[in-house]
């Protein structure tokens, strides 16, 4: 099976070619402003570097940062209706209650509440009232929105409601672009509505990304299927994706840390990817990225879907070195894509993480004349403050005292060439492009978040229900049956509900259905 991973990164489009399990080649050329072009040359630049020709080809899986950064840039949002079942319940919380001011502008902050919602345990709080819908609809269709998101209480338990309300806003409005909040987040109405209300507004972007990405593999030749890797270190096919943009959100960290796990063959460790702005850090679980357990901020909102734990700090390949009256200074500023043109070392005037490394004797890159004459004092103090920031990164992914190996992958990974925390550093062959390699290896996952009353059911029942349920929504992404295995099963008990209530949420992965 030949495969082509992509990540589309803010400087960077990197690529690879797989056969199996197998690396044929991999580059990284230049991220463009129109997608398109970009990614054709990453394309060619691969097909090329391995000598296959486009035909061969069978799936291209490809990771983007685009709809995280338009929501944290507040660009390309379309105008959104948030509609709300739940009165009499709610009212005091509206809907986009907590979100920061001019992100709510930029989607035009049409916010709605109507009856309807379920309690914990499908119990109705009140009936649909259709008429006030229409009425709902009537002033939507009056502003000229035609993008809605569709929030009831407790949908993931009874999406009902939540289906109802769609089919009349759809008949009422068609062609409108409508999200069910029960079909991205978990539960958690506030957090789920946000991801609704953000994925309904991302709707537009996506169908034109998503048509870039169609029309640059058809440019070059491929016949093979398109998936898009999503935030859990999983495929969407490219149909899902256009409808669940949200659902890609931090899928570049995933796709590092995956490609790290695959590239090393190690399945338990902390991952740290390096680029040329950033590192960021997390932890690897049975080759699987953490979850993150608390809510997770995009843009400034809470939301509640799948995110890996991974944070962010300023360090990178192209991070400015400074010395300050405090000591050295390194990050956050970098020259970023700049750096064939900025750093000493490539005949530029800003002193960068990459000339000390180089000057120091620890990469063969640009020039190194052009950076001999940096103090050996100097060298080793910035060599040491890039390895405390690492190391603070490191120490806070530990969940145990056990000496887990870090991973060190990205661009960027030039910078390490000692061990971090004392803990056993691991730089895997193609450790450039390992986020590539993350897309290319992505399965195909199901997942079911409910909660379940244990005097009705039972626990094994209730667990046996769940896992069903998530093997179902594995096979229906498209996995193959016989490759599926659950890799989480959590289950929490509700102490503040009645009938001994647990929630359940059991998370199942397969190999992709080749056929």
């Amino acid at each position: 099976m030949i495969r082509i991973g992509i990540d589309v990164g803010g400087t960077n489009t990197d690529a690879v070619i797989m056969n199996g399990p197998d690396v044929i080649a991999g580059v990284k050329s230049a991220t463009t402003a129109d997608v398109m072009s970009g990614v054709v040359n990453a394309l060619r630049d691969v097909l090329a570097a391995s000598g296959m020709e486009a035909s061969a080809v069978d799936f291209v899986m490809i990771g983007t940062t685009h709809f995280t950064n338009a929501v944290v840039q507040r660009r390309d949002l379309a105008q959104t209706a948030a509609v709300r079942l739940g009165l009499p319940a709610t009212a005091s919380l509206p809907p986009m209650v907590d979100w920061p001011e001019d992100l709510k502008q930029a989607i035009g902050n049409h916010a709605y509440l109507a009856h309807g919602g379920n309690e914990f345990d499908g119990r109705v709080i009140s009936p649909l009232d259709e008429e006030e819908l229409l009425r709902i609809a009537a002033d939507i269709k009056a502003k000229g929105i035609d993008t809605i998101a569709i929030t009831s209480v407790f949908s993931p338990v009874s999406t009902d409601f939540e289906k109802r309300a769609g089919e009349i806003f759809e008949k009422a409005l068609p062609g409108a672009h409508i999200t069910l909040s029960s079909e991205i987040g978990r539960i958690g109405l506030l957090e789920r509505e946000n991801a609704a209300i953000m994925n309904a507004c991302l709707r537009d972007l996506s169908a034109h990304v998503i048509d870039a990405f169609r029309k640059a593999i058809a440019e070059t030749g491929i016949k093979g299927k398109f998936f898009l890797t999503q935030n859990d270190g999983t495929l969407m096919d490219a149909a899902f994706a256009e409808k669940f943009p949200v659902l890609t959100f931090a899928s570049g960290p995933t796709n590092s840390m995956r490609g790290a796990a695959f590239l090393s063959g190690v399945g338990d460790a902390i991952v740290v990817d390096i680029g040329g702005t950033t590192s960021d850090v997390g932890s690897l679980y049975k080759g699987f990225p953490r979850q993150a357990t608390v809510a997770v901020e995009v843009g400034g909102v809470r939301t509640n879907f799948r995110m890996p734990d991974v944070f962010s700090i300023g360090l990178g390949g192209g991070s400015h070195v400074v010395e300050t009256e405090n000591g050295i200074k390194v990050g956050p500023l970098s020259v970023g894509y700049r750096i064939q043109t900025e750093a000493l070392i490539f005949g530029g005037k800003t002193l960068t993480t990459t000339d000390i490394t180089v000057a120091a004797g620890n990469a063969t890159l640009g020039d190194p004349a052009k950076a001999s004459h940096l103090p050996a004092d100097l060298l080793q103090r910035v060599q040491q403050k890039i390895h405390d920031m690492l190391e603070d990164c490191v120490e806070r992914s530990r969940l145990s005292p056990d000496p887990l190996p870090v991973i060190v992958v990205g661009g960027g990974s030039i910078l390490v060439n000692r061990p971090i925390a004392g803990l056993e550093v691991i730089k895997p062959s193609h450790f450039g492009v390992a986020n590539a390699v993350g897309a290319a290896i992505a399965q195909v996952s199901g997942e079911v978040d409910r909660v379940y009353a244990l005097a009705e059911m039972g626990r094994e029942k209730s667990l046996e229900d769940a896992k069903s349920r998530a093997i179902e929504a594995a096979v229906a992404a498209g996995a193959a049956r016989d490759s599926i295995e659950i890799v989480d099963v959590e289950d929490v008990p509700l102490a503040y509900l009645p009938g001994n209530a647990t929630r359940i949420r059991v998370k199942a992965v397969g190999e992709l259905n080749a056929r």
